[in-house]
């Protein structure tokens, strides 16, 4: 039950942020945030089971995350991987069949352009006008409460005009129940503290005006309890007449 918001040209000092939980099993093994040393050029962390990833930047001014999409008949095993959409993009190339996937909302920023990509139910690609936009695991269009929450703190981060992380951090560490439509009340809130299947990590992503950039990722036991904390810097490339 993955949850994100995004600020795409929302701010004169910030061309992009975005900030996520990813949730998930804690017995599905993942690697921390890191450069990868396949000569991708991809900065995120690692799903050592499928392979890819759910969040990702690169330096070719790429920046992509990925959630599932709540279906009641749940995931359809072997179908190609969402995380090797993810890794594609990055890459600059199409990837897996999007329609052969299981169900996914996907954001997708360069320097120039943000889109929201979905695969149900049926292919769809809207651009993303400047504002702060929010994924979760269900519908784009109709938010789920949490998402709305994750939204709203970081729009008030941004009128503040806020510089520090701890704030974005606390945001995604919100733990209360956020009443509303949501499958599971006990996963309705942004932070999911649970012994088997809660918040594996937290991740930001900055990016001013300059394209000077910083991503960080706090990762959480299956108590909740933070376990460590990754940051790496890069650069975009833009254009003036993007900033």
């Amino acid at each position: 039950m993955c949850v994100a918001a995004i600020a795409w040209q929302a701010h004169p000092d910030w061309h992009l942020i975005a900030i996520g939980n990813r949730d998930e099993f804690h017995n599905r093994p993942a690697a921390p945030l890191a450069r990868w040393d396949d000569g991708s050029g991809i900065i995120a962390g690692r799903d050592l089971q499928g392979g890819g990833t759910w969040l990702g930047v690169n330096e070719a001014g790429r920046f992509v995350l990925v959630t599932n999409f709540r279906v009641p008949e749940g995931p359809q095993p072997g179908r190609p991987s969402r995380g090797g959409l993810v890794t594609a993009l990055l890459q600059g190339e199409a990837g897996p069949d999007r329609a052969a996937m299981n169900p996914f909302n996907l954001v997708l920023v360069d320097t120039s352009q943000a889109s929201f990509v979905a695969n149900h139910p049926e292919a769809e690609a809207i651009p993303l006008s400047a504002g702060v936009h929010g994924l979760s695991n269900g519908s784009f269009a109709t938010p789920w409460p949490k998402t709305r929450a994750v939204c709203a703190a970081l729009g008030d981060w941004l009128d503040h005009g806020r510089t520090d992380a701890a704030p974005l951090f606390a945001a995604l560490h919100d733990d209360r129940p956020h009443p509303g439509p949501s499958p599971e009340p006990r996963l309705s809130s942004v932070f999911i503290r649970d012994p088997d299947y809660g918040t594996r990590c937290s991740t930001l992503v900055l990016i001013d005006r300059l394209g000077r950039g910083r991503i960080i990722e706090r990762s959480f036991d299956p108590a909740g309890d933070a376990t460590g904390e990754r940051e790496l810097a890069f650069e975009w490339s833009i254009a003036p007449s993007n900033r």
